[in-house]
């Protein structure tokens, strides 16, 4: 089963995919209310399952002593696409090369030459390779830009919820977020079922701490910046949304 990106996991990847240089997990921390040590534990296993695969700098080539980028609109045979992309890619001035699923002009390679002699050379390469090219420009220039569905909601309303799954049979598991203010926050499992504040019939699942999971009991504390995933065997009831929502809290116990 692949690996499920929730709100957390969207905000980090609009922040890499704007400016992975200047991303700081202390910021995105502070926007979903977790802490920074679970957001840098969250890039690490975006990165694991290959959902963030890389960190590349973007590089004007013409700004560098004058040289060209060409792209290269290429056909490749379907059964030898994949392995002809990593000999085209291992061929000398090749910076990217993207595989598309058409049977056709199924093949996108972006090379940098020294000049019209070099970039001549690469497509002789690329040909040679067995590879049809069946268009070339010069890329003037490039544009790169975050997903925006995956951003921030600007000044609306930060929900706790973070992740929704229906369940078989009618139940349902749904992910919080704890701001340090909201009415759960510092209480005790056992306390918060006491105060009415955790219903007799969800059980909470697992705690998500920085970079540990914890199977929780009676006495485990929720903390803020805590990712909490709870189970409900019917639709969550109100009173259980409100307490992870942001409010004055009462004392704690």
């Amino acid at each position: 089963m692949g690996y499920r990106i929730d709100e957390i996991d969207e905000r980090i990847l609009y922040y890499l995919g704007d400016d992975a240089r200047n991303t700081s997990a202390p910021t995105i921390a502070e926007e979903v209310d977790v802490t920074p040590a679970t957001i840098r534990n969250r890039i690490r296993q975006l990165e694991r399952h290959g959902i963030v695969r890389g960190y590349h700098a973007d590089i004007d080539f013409e700004a560098a002593e004058g040289r060209l980028t060409t792209q290269f609109t290429c056909t490749a045979p379907v059964g030898d696409r994949s392995a002809l992309a990593n000999e085209a890619l291992a061929t000398g001035g090749v910076v990217d090369v993207r595989e598309l699923l058409a049977g056709q002009r199924n093949l996108v390679v972006t090379a940098v030459g020294e000049d019209t002699e070099d970039i001549n050379r690469i497509a002789q390469q690329l040909s040679a390779l067995g590879l049809t090219i069946e268009r070339d420009d010069i890329v003037r220039d490039a544009s790169r830009g975050p997903y925006e569905p995956f951003a921030p909601e600007g000044d609306e309303f930060h929900s706790a919820v973070t992740d929704f799954q229906d369940v078989v049979g009618g139940a349902e598991v749904v992910e919080f977020t704890v701001s340090a203010d909201a009415d759960i926050a510092g209480r005790t499992l056992e306390g918060a079922n006491a105060a009415g504040v955790l219903p007799d019939d969800v059980l909470v699942v697992s705690i998500e701490r920085g970079d540990h999971n914890i199977t929780p009991n009676g006495s485990t504390r929720i903390e803020a910046g805590d990712v909490v995933s709870i189970f409900s065997p019917g639709t969550f009831p109100e009173r259980l949304i409100q307490a992870f929502e942001t409010t004055e809290s009462p004392s704690k116990r």
